[in-house]
This record gives structure tokens, C-alpha cells and sequence, in this order.
């Protein structure tokens, strides 16, 4: 004969049984709704890294910048690239680059994208004579970059074998670059032009090489074909971070 009381225990300790095996399926329910959200917001951040929306294009400019040739053929004054800007260090030593280089501009963003650039540089004793060095640079980073709006054309009858006159710009701009013998280096390169921009603003370029600071700039004299920059707005493009 079955005992009362232990059928009563038994369906007890079955019914607790259940009630257990239903709480223990709600929590590994719950625990499934809670890391598949996790792993979605994990993904969702990755894709957002650095506040980058992967697949969304952003409106972006090209520009290039040169040390420039100026010549005058007639009555037309002639820009071209390939020209020659110097600095003095302290006890007057002296370096000469050549150089030029493009990037893009996005709005919104500290770093611009897509930077090249580079050149040539000799440097001088300081009897300015003796050459103490030379070779190639490389940019490899576009530190700051602030261009004035607006057309720097004169309205004379210039010809700009570089890019269109009613795109030349003036402004300054910071690069970091790496010299062929292993120095680094910061090259400030800054344009005044002939209309529109600031006072403030001087024409030509400053550069440290290593340790030594050639920030005393040799000005552009009249008739003298050195010490002058440009900038040219090269394109308006839309970018995709994807391509980043």
C-alpha cells in the first residue's frame, strides 16, 4: 500500500522540479535576448569606429601646394612648379628645398586624408656657399591646413602652368616629412599671394631639420625667382569611409 505522505513529497519534489526547469528556460532566454544585443552593438561599433559610418560619402576638396617658378614672358608673368624656397637656422646656415604636394580636405574631420608630397633639399654652411648636405624629402603627414577663400588671381594677364588661375588660393599649412638621411623634419608652407589675403600672412616656407630650426625665411625680393608658394583647389570630390 503507497504511503499518502510520500506521494505528496513526490509530486512535490516533481512539481519544484518543474518550476525550476521553467525559471532555469527563462533565464537561458533571457541570457541568448541579452548576448545577441551585446554582439550586435559590438558590431554596430565597430563599423562606427572613431565616429567613421562605414558606406556613408562625405563631401571632400583637393588641393595641391607648390614652391613655384616665377617668370615673366612679355607682358604675361608666368607661375610654374619646380621653384626653390630657402631658410636661415641661428648661426646662419642655411637650407633650399624644392617641392609640392596635394591632399583632401573633408569638413568635420581633424585629419585630412590622401596626403603626398615631397621634394628636394641642400644644405649650406654658414658662408652660404658650402654645401653640408643634400638629397630628397617625403611628406608623411599634413599636420594643419587652412586655406583662405576665395581666388588669389591678380585680374593681370597671368599664365598659370600649374592649374586654373581662378583656382589658386592663399593659406598655410603644416607638414611633417622624413628626410633621404633619416632626419624628420616639420615644413610650414605659407602663401600671401598678390590679392585678398591677410598681411598677417607671410610668403614662403619655414622647415626644421633634426634638431636645427631654419625658421628665419629668405623673403621673395622683386625680380629675384625664389621664395614663393601657391595653393590650387584641384577637385571637388565625395569620399566613401570605406575608403578611408
Amino acid at each position: 500500500m503507497n504511503n499518502p505522505k510520500a506521494e505528496t513529497n513526490r509530486f512535490i519534489t516533481r512539481g519544484t522540479k518543474l518550476a525550476l526547469f521553467a525559471l532555469l528556460s527563462g533565464l537561458a532566454v533571457v541570457f541568448m535576448a541579452c548576448w545577441v544585443g551585446r554582439a550586435h552593438d559590438s558590431h554596430h561599433t565597430g563599423k562606427h569606429k572613431g565616429g567613421k559610418h562605414h558606406g556613408e560619402e562625405h563631401h571632400a576638396t583637393a588641393y595641391r601646394w607648390d614652391l613655384i617658378h616665377v617668370s615673366a614672358v612679355g607682358t604675361n608673368t608666368v607661375l610654374d612648379a619646380g621653384g626653390v624656397a630657402s631658410d636661415k637656422a641661428a648661426d646662419g646656415s642655411q637650407i633650399t628645398l624644392t617641392g609640392s604636394g596635394t591632399w583632401l580636405s573633408i569638413p568635420g574631420r581633424d585629419e585630412p586624408q590622401a596626403v603626398t608630397g615631397g621634394g628636394t633639399w641642400q644644405a649650406f654652411g654658414s658662408s652660404g656657399t658650402n654645401s653640408t648636405g643634400s638629397g630628397t624629402y617625403a611628406v608623411t603627414r599634413l599636420v594643419s591646413a587652412e586655406i583662405f577663400p576665395g581666388s588669389n588671381q591678380t585680374g593681370a594677364p597671368d599664365i598659370d602652368h600649374i592649374g586654373s588661375l581662378e583656382d589658386s588660393r592663399g593659406g598655410l599649412i603644416v607638414l611633417r616629412i622624413v628626410y633621404s638621411d633619416g632626419e624628420r623634419g616639420v615644413l610650414t608652407v605659407s602663401c600671401h599671394g598678390p590679392l585678398r589675403v591677410p598681411d598677417t600672412v607671410f610668403e614662403g616656407i619655414t622647415v626644421t631639420k633634426g634638431i636645427v630650426g631654419y625658421v628665419d625665411r629668405v623673403k621673395p625680393l622683386p625680380n629675384v625667382d625664389a621664395n614663393r608658394t601657391v595653393f590650387h583647389v584641384l577637385a571637388d570630390t565625395d569620399v566613401d569611409d570605406d575608403d578611408d
